[in-house]
Order: C-alpha cells, then sequence, then structure tokens
C-alpha cells in the first residue's frame, strides 16, 4: 500500500502558520516579480481568484473581499518543506519526495497497530500539530491510485482529508469521480483522445485492455497507467535523503528582473549571483558539472529587436562546483553575450554534464592539495549559509552592482522566520501578539 500526502496551498499554508489571523481570508502567494498568482487559500478560490491570475487582476477581488496577498518567500517554503518531509520519513518505511510539497510512502509491511485510515488521519493530525501545515492524504495499493485517492479526498467533505481505497468497491467508486484528464501521467493530448473514444472517466479507463492502452497510449507507459488504476502496482518509491533534493540531470537558477537592465556592472552582479546559488543547488545533491550556459532575456512587449534571448555555453576542462571558478566562467559568458543599450529583462545560469562530485580528474599540473582546500572551503561557505542564513557570506562578484537594481520584485514578502536570526518570530512581552 502507497500514501500520497499532499499538503493544501502550500505556500499559502506556510504564510497561515505564521500569522493565525489570515485564517478564513482570501490569500494568495505571488510569482517572482509579483507577478500571477501561485498559490490561493480555498477563500481565494470561491471569489474567483485563478491560479496564474495576473495581480492587477486580483488585487481589487483581494481589496474587495479584505484578501492579502505576499510576494514568494522561498527560503521560509523550503524550510517548511523540509520539516514536513521529516516528520513524513519517521512514519514509514520509505519516502520518495516527489515535489516540495508531496510525497509518496511505501506503507508495505510496514507494522502496526491501527487501520490504515486511522493511521493516515494520525499521520494529517501530528504533521498539523508539529509544523502548522494541512495536508491531504490518499492511500491505495498502487502510486496512481494513491494520487487519485488524494485529489477525491480534497474534492469532498466528507472525507475528512483522508480517503482510504483498500476495497474494489471503494477504487470503483473513486474511480468515477475523477474525470480521465486530472489521472496522474493523462496530459492534454492523450486526454482529447480518450473523449473522443468515449472515455471520460478514471472508471472507464481503468476497463480498457492492455491492447488498447498500449496502442493508443504511447506503449508500456499508457499500458502502466491503465494497470495502476486496476489496483496492479507498477511503480516503485524511489527513495532519498529527505535533507536534499532528488540528485538532477541538470541544475539552473534563473530570474526575472524587477527592472530592465542595460548596464553591464549590474547584470554581472546578478549573473554572479545566480551562478552562486545554482552552484549551491549542485553542492547539495553532490555532483558537479562539465558544461556551464548563462543566457539573457529581453521582453518580447518592448522596442527592443529580435533576438529576445542569447545564450552561450561553455565546455568546462574539469567538472567542478567551486562557486569561485563557476563565476569566472559564467563572467566570460556574460561577455560573450552583452550588448550595449540593450535592456535585459532576465537571466539564468545553467549547469548540465553532471557527475558525482569527487570522481572527476584533476588537470595535469593541478595541486591537489590546493583542490581539496577549495572543496573545504565551499563546504564551510555552505555550512556556515546555512546556520546564519543565504548569503551571510559570499563572493565580491556577486555584489557587482546593488541588488535591488536587479532583483525582482518582492514588496510583500514575509520574513524568512525559521533560517535568518535577523527575521526571528518576534513575541512581545505581554504575550498577546506576534511580529
Amino acid at each position: 500500500m502507497f500514501a500520497l500526502v499532499d499538503c493544501n496551498s502550500f505556500y499559502v499554508s506556510c504564510e497561515q502558520a505564521f500569522q493565525p489571523r489570515l485564517a478564513g481570508k482570501p490569500v494568495v502567494v505571488l510569482s517572482n516579480n509579483d507577478g500571477c498568482i501561485v498559490s490561493r487559500s480555498s477563500e481565494a478560490k470561491v471569489i474567483g481568484i485563478r491560479m496564474g491570475m495576473p495581480y492587477f487582476q486580483a488585487k481589487p477581488l483581494l481589496a474587495q473581499h479584505h484578501g492579502q496577498a505576499f510576494s514568494s518567500n522561498y527560503a521560509l517554503y523550503g524550510d517548511m518543506s523540509r520539516r514536513v518531509m521529516g516528520h513524513l520519513a519517521e512514519a514509514a518505511p520509505e519516502i520518495e519526495v516527489y515535489s516540495i510539497d508531496e510525497a509518496f510512502l511505501n506503507l508495505t509491511g510496514m507494522q502496526r497497530t491501527e487501520s490504515l485510515e486511522a493511521y493516515g488521519r494520525r499521520l494529517r493530525h501530528e504533521v498539523l500539530q508539529y509544523t502548522h501545515i494541512p495536508t491531504c492524504i490518499g492511500i491505495a495499493p498502487t502510486k496512481t491510485l494513491a494520487k487519485l485517492a488524494n485529489r477525491v479526498a480534497k474534492r469532498y467533505d466528507a472525507c475528512n482529508h483522508v480517503l482510504l481505497l483498500e476495497s474494489a468497491e471503494q477504487r470503483e467508486w473513486a474511480l468515477k469521480q475523477v474525470p480521465v484528464e486530472e489521472v496522474w501521467g493523462i496530459g492534454r493530448r492523450y486526454a482529447l483522445k480518450l473523449h473522443e473514444q468515449g472515455i471520460t472517466t478514471a472508471a472507464s479507463l481503468a476497463r480498457v485492455s492492455d491492447a488498447w492502452a498500449r496502442k493508443h497510449l504511447g506503449g508500456v507507459v499508457g499500458a502502466r497507467i491503465v494497470r495502476e488504476l486496476q489496483g496492479q502496482s507498477c511503480l516503485e518509491i524511489i527513495p532519498q535523503d529527505t535533507d536534499g533534493p532528488l540528485a538532477r540531470q541538470s541544475v539552473a537558477f534563473t530570474r526575472s528582473f524587477g527592472t530592465p537592465l542595460a548596464a553591464y556592472p549590474p547584470l554581472a552582479g546578478a549573473v554572479a549571483a545566480f551562478t552562486s546559488r545554482a552552484a549551491e543547488k549542485l553542492r547539495r545533491q553532490h555532483s558537479a558539472t562539465n558544461m556551464l550556459t548563462v543566457f539573457l532575456g529581453k521582453s518580447r512587449f518592448g522596442p527592443e529587436p529580435p533576438p529576445y534571448t542569447s545564450s552561450v555555453t561553455l565546455n568546462l576542462p574539469v567538472a567542478t562546483s567551486d562557486t569561485a571558478e563557476l563565476i569566472r566562467y559564467a563572467q566570460t559568458a556574460l561577455k560573450k553575450l552583452w550588448r550595449p543599450n540593450s535592456h535585459y529583462q532576465k537571466a539564468g545560469v545553467v549547469f548540465d554534464g553532471l557527475e558525482t562530485a569527487g570522481q572527476q580528474q584533476l588537470q595535469l599540473f593541478e595541486d591537489a592539495g590546493q583542490v581539496e582546500l577549495r572543496v573545504r572551503l565551499m563546504a564551510e561557505l555552505d555550512q556556515l549559509n546555512s546556520r546564519y542564513g543565504a548569503g551571510t557570506i559570499g563572493f565580491a562578484a556577486a555584489l557587482a552592482g546593488k541588488e535591488e537594481s536587479w532583483a525582482g520584485k518582492k514588496n510583500l514578502r514575509t520574513p524568512a522566520y525559521t533560517t535568518s536570526f535577523e527575521e526571528l518570530w518576534r513575541i512581545n512581552m505581554d504575550g498577546n501578539s506576534f511580529s
């Protein structure tokens, strides 16, 4: 049996965890640069605020209904995610962190003295008690059914946030509640094709033959989806360390600027800062990169002529995760890209050709002792920033030009309550208020 634990409106829930006064109010979290809606409370959904709606369109609705908007606070969301996932890891033999706000648990063979439904309700209560993050939990014989059960649990109040699909009758009822386009693994193109065949729900999809699924749904992958809906487990848990993300094949850090940049110094500072953040991601997953790409983007809606996006890729002589080296390479790429009198709206750094750190070869005249010192320096840097907050210590190149000149808008950001000493939650001594 598998459980899919999904945090409800995760970004909004993180904000509400530290501001209880927001409970029951329309609350939204905005994308980078405060552009559009990326997370909504249930109350915000009721008043007509859509996912992806531009903030300027949602603003009058929020004002009318006394709602509130927040800029994205990824330091807070990342730390709250680690807390949730850490507790889930203690509650099951295996965990697969699927995204920042959801995880699969493998419950097979787990020793317990309670029913699976009681286990799910207890787990939800504990996560809420320890982190103040509400969740929904779907429990079923396959990962696809667990995800489907989770969706139904969110939709129907009678489920009370937890749904167990243990019997054939329970499974058949749940399958009938879910449109085929909402089945995990069914994209828009296949959904249209299925509707043309009269297959409109997960229940009708579960009744097709294996041969039909192979022919019409992309071969083995489609057949696997149908088998999972029928209760045959085909997808295993991908276990991982909850202290860090699953190793990616590429690592990137990109941002849109609050205002377009034309001068080279602030642009160089932004690219250096992005490189530094991407290098931290590399080291967190114990990887090194052989290839670095820097790209710049201009607005398609301004007076700038095409091309609107340009990039330069460098093949590195030796795989590395050293921030200083990577900044040097990134600046080399940027000098090839930058054009005077151009106004850039976006920039990014991408690392490809990843390999496990520590396995790369030294260059012919490279000093192994110096390399080891650099590795230790990076580890110290990461430890200090982890302990005292991101950006506590870094490289001067990332400060070439004030961050305010290139940072995206975040006028509505709340403090990083849990990761920065300077922004710790303050409790007034009268005990009646927080700040």
